[in-house]
C-alpha cells in the first residue's frame, strides 16, 4: 500500500475549470463535529450516569478508570494501524499491546456490568455510553490526523 504522505492524482486537489474543488480525503467540519458531539454526549452521558448512581465510590472509580483506559487503549490502536497502513514504523510490541488494552478494557466492562447490582437498563447504558465513546475517540483521532496532514500540506 502507497504511504499517504506521496502525492498522487487520487491525493492531490482536483482543480475542475481553474476553481480548487475540496479534496475528497479530508474530513468535513461536519464529520468532525459529529465526532466531537458523539464523543461528548457519551463521555459525560457515561460520567452522569456514574455521578447518579448508587453504588459504592470505588465502584465508581473502577468503572471510570476503565472508560478513561479504553479511550486511550482505542487512540493507540488507531494511531498504530494508521502509522502501519502508511509504512511508519510500528513495533510488534507497541502494536499488540494498544490492541490488548482495547480487548482488555471492553472485557473488563464486561466483566464488572454482568457481576453489578444494578438494573439490565442501567447495565445497557453504560455498555451504549462506552460503545459511543470508544467510537467516536478513534474517529476523532482520525479526522485530527487527517486534518493536520492536510493544514500540513497547504502551507
Amino acid at each position: 500500500m502507497e504511504p499517504l504522505q506521496h502525492t498522487t492524482e487520487v491525493t492531490s486537489p482536483v482543480t475542475k475549470f481553474g476553481e480548487k474543488v475540496r479534496n475528497p480525503f479530508k474530513p468535513t467540519a461536519a464529520f468532525i463535529g459529529a465526532s466531537w458531539f458523539a464523543l461528548l454526549i457519551g463521555f459525560a452521558g457515561y460520567c452522569i450516569g456514574l455521578s447518579n448512581a448508587t453504588m459504592a465510590l470505588n465502584e465508581k472509580g473502577y468503572y471510570f478508570t476503565i472508560l478513561l483506559f479504553g479511550l486511550f487503549a482505542v487512540i493507540s490502536v488507531q494511531k498504530s494501524v494508521r502509522d502501519r497502513a502508511e509504512g511508519l514504523s510500528v513495533t510488534d510490541l507497541y502494536y499488540g499491546l494498544s490492541w490488548f488494552a482495547a480487548i482488555a478494557a471492553m472485557i473488563l466492562l464486561t466483566i464488572g456490568l454482568w457481576n453489578a447490582d444494578l438494573a439490565r437498563s442501567e447495565k445497557g447504558f453504560y455498555a451504549m455510553a462506552f460503545c459511543l465513546s470508544m467510537f467516536s475517540a478513534i474517529a476523532v483521532q482520525k479526522n485530527t490526523r487527517d486534518a493536520k496532514m492536510f493544514a500540513d500540506k497547504e502551507l
